[in-house]
């Protein structure tokens, strides 16, 4: 089979939805299928197409996006997609963003007759109320719903947000699940001479968030609650891993916490690994892949119950799913405080990340374009 991926985001951009799309399509070539890829030219890249083994990557014009540096987005391409998927027609598209590249990309599907099934990756009416416009949610909504109501199918992560979707009258909602690659993040990636230069000895304690530092990611409840935890573990380190618009004020205000920056692969593996507490704050994940990566490193993971800690995260069991933030705070604290419990929490979390196989969401997603490729064939046939 042919497939095309449509996405605005892409390695070596690192977020969720790079990250997730690339392990989709990696794996849709593991299993023999050709794959298109179509994303928006990263500065410096090469003007050509190139060609990576069984993927052909089609770069589109791209530009910055405002106040997140080092992302962008594709600008509308509606002549080059046409030519290109005239010239090797994929039997089904993967549209991952809503973008104005998606848009084009979903347009152009819709007039060649191709399948499209798109991905619902962010929750942009969430994040409105953070940057002071809340009163732009529903119009959000309406503009998310207009988009995937397009689609032959819309794929979501979780059965919550299925529902919920459901219920705004989002249609052809289907449940694609995630999993974490645990030959990777495993606790044995474990680094004592990381920690010692986070000046963490053998007893002390890191508390670790990892994701972008952004006003959405409602960091300052991590910060409240790690002053509250401090009180108990003094030595206590917070560690920060990743990068975003809010890090300069945050480090300017916090100048003994410990930023990392942006890790990838094995380094990322050993930042993980090498923390005692995961704390995420953040109310406005579609899934929130940084929690399962916790889980597998034998982390013990503080999350509001939603996502992929509802999906995954059982109290007293794994982890600490919480409510609400006098919640997050009361079991951060408790946490920090009982070394033997949150090392048992951790240790049961990566055993249980250790069930969940990629191949498994590969597969899944094979499957299901597929079946939106052969419902359509009769159709063509009709139409010729």
């Amino acid at each position: 089979m042919r497939y095309a991926i449509v996405t605005e985001t892409y390695p070596p951009e690192v977020n969720g939805v790079a990250l997730t799309v690339q392990g989709l399509e990696r794996g849709l070539r593991a299993v023999g299928h050709t794959v298109d890829l179509v994303r928006p030219r990263q500065p410096c890249e090469p003007v050509s197409d190139a060609d990576q083994g069984k993927t052909s990557v089609l770069r589109v014009r791209g530009a910055a996006l405002p106040r997140y540096p080092g992302l962008r987005f594709g600008l509308p391409a509606p002549l080059v997609l046409q030519r290109w998927w005239q010239q090797r027609r994929p039997d089904a598209i993967y549209i991952a963003t809503e973008g104005p590249l998606g848009w084009s990309a979903l347009r152009c599907a819709r007039r060649l007759g191709i399948p499209v099934a798109s991905g619902l990756h962010t929750r942009f009416d969430a994040y409105l109320p953070e940057y002071g416009a809340a009163w732009l949610e529903a119009a959000a909504l309406r503009w998310m719903r207009r988009f995937h109501n397009q689609a032959d199918a819309t794929l979501v992560p979780t059965r919550e947000l299925q529902l919920f979707l459901q219920a705004q009258g989002f249609a052809r909602v289907r449940l694609l699940a995630r999993a974490v690659d645990s030959g990777q993040f495993t606790p044995g990636r474990r680094d004592p001479a990381l920690r010692a230069q986070w000046g963490i000895d053998g007893n002390g304690l890191a508390a670790l968030y990892v994701g972008r530092i952004a006003a959405e990611k409602n960091l300052q409840l991590a910060v409240k609650t790690f002053r509250r935890l401090q009180r108990e573990r003094p030595e206590a380190r917070f560690v920060l891993v990743g990068d975003g618009p809010a890090r300069a004020k945050l480090a300017d205000e916090n100048p003994d916490f410990i930023f990392c920056g942006v890790q990838r692969g094995d380094a990322l593996a050993r930042h993980f690994a090498s923390g005692d507490l995961f704390l995420f704050p953040s109310r406005s994940e579609t899934f929130g892949n940084v929690t399962l990566e916790a889980m597998a490193s034998g982390v013990a993971t503080v999350a509001f119950d939603y996502g992929a800690a509802r999906e995954y995260l059982r109290c007293g069991q794994n982890g600490a799913p919480v409510a609400d933030d006098v919640q997050f705070i009361q079991q951060a604290v408790a946490l920090a405080g009982n070394d033997q419990r949150r090392h048992a929490l951790g240790q049961r979390a990566a055993l249980d990340m250790q069930r969940l196989h990629p191949q498994q969401v590969v597969a899944e997603f094979d499957a299901l374009l597929a079946e939106l490729a052969a419902a359509r064939r009769p159709h063509a046939h009709r139409a010729a």
